[in-house]
């Protein structure tokens, strides 16, 4: 609980240093040149986030259409393999 107490304290307290910071000239520019890398780091970070997901969409696109491919493959393997032993037996009757 102690603990917790002093984590507020210092969020409350690091509010009124930047309140009095962002005053002064110097110290308004100061806090609008932190913002700018802080919002070039989010854009940044975000942008490869997009860039990783439209990978990984590719990929899962590709797998599935391999998949589908070998379904069909093995689809049709299945029904030249079925027609193969309808031939045989068919012969076997004759």
């Amino acid at each position: 609980m102690k603990n917790l107490v002093w984590f507020l304290f210092g969020i409350a307290g690091g509010f009124v240093v930047a309140h009095l910071v962002n005053k002064d000239p110097r110290g308004h520019e100061l806090l609008a040149e932190v913002d700018a890398r802080i919002t070039e780091f989010t854009d940044r970070i975000g942008d490869s986030y997009r860039e990783q997901e439209a990978r990984i969409s590719g990929l899962v696109d590709d797998v599935k259409d391999a998949a589908a491919e070998a379904a069909e493959a093995a689809l049709s393997a299945a029904s030249d393999a079925a027609g193969a032993a309808a031939d045989a037996a068919k012969k076997l009757t004759d």
